[in-house]
């Protein structure tokens, strides 16, 4: 438990709460074919439409192809391309692919505005909670509790897929504000719901009560707003990718 403490604290004092976004871009591949699939019922089985899905879909797997060859930057403009001519349910996912792209490389307010056009586009809830979920983890460390705190309460209902991480981003977002007990009463039914079955957000949450009661989350926003005042790091020098499978290009 203490490696868990060590952690939280690390994600906690620094000004990479967008990490947590990045760590939710796997799913867009995980759910792709759930949220294609979901389409099916929406888009109907005409010759004409099932010709412009397959066309898409092998666009949109050459582009992943390329993304996990050479990088998701090499994959953006063909990702690019099919948010412009593809089919609704992908260009929402190409869209998704870009924002993490843009995300990647500290472009947060482009990164937004993907997101936020793919939640707009994707002709299913499923793929639109997604898509607004990125949206809400990458603004946690720059936008007011307010505006956070409105993008995800509608993830936040019952029949929404993402409610559990959605209630975990609100909580963050209260221990950014300075909401001490509201996050840890968050994170006391995270730790204990029913509802949430994943062991690492159980896991950070009891970590972040463990951060709350020792007092060391009391100077959270300071060391935030210090963070987010310095100058990004030095872009690395290019070079062959280290994974073979980028978080963006699942």
């Amino acid at each position: 438990m203490v490696d868990v403490f060590d952690e939280v604290e690390e994600q906690l004092r620094s000004d990479r709460y967008k990490s947590l976004a990045l760590k939710s871009l796997p799913w867009v591949g995980a759910l792709a074919a759930v949220a294609i699939l979901g389409t099916g019922g929406w888009m109907g089985w005409t010759s004409y439409q099932q010709n412009l899905t397959n066309k898409a879909t092998e666009a949109y797997q050459a582009a992943l192809t390329t993304g996990q060859k050479s990088g998701p930057i090499a994959a953006f403009p063909a990702f690019e391309a099919i948010s412009k001519t593809g089919t609704p349910a992908y260009k929402a996912l190409a869209l998704l692919q870009m924002g993490g792209v843009r995300l990647e490389q500290n472009k947060t307010a482009e990164a937004v505005a993907y997101f936020d056009q793919a939640a707009k586009l994707a002709p299913n809830p499923v793929l639109a909670d997604l898509a607004g979920l990125n949206s809400a983890l990458a603004l946690l460390d720059t936008a007011s509790y307010k505006d956070v705190e409105a993008r995800l309460t509608p993830l936040m209902g019952e029949k929404s897929p993402y409610r559990v991480q959605a209630k975990e981003a609100l909580a963050f977002a209260k221990l950014r504000a300075g909401d001490l007990a509201g996050a840890r009463a968050d994170f006391v039914v995270l730790s204990n719901s029913l509802d949430n079955s994943s062991d690492e957000i159980r896991e950070r949450a009891q970590g972040a009560m463990a951060m709350i009661d020792s007092g060391s989350a009391k100077d959270l926003p300071a060391v935030v707003k210090a963070a987010a005042a310095l100058p990004p790091p030095a872009a690395l020098p290019p070079g062959p990718p280290v994974d073979a499978a980028p978080a963006t290009a699942q």
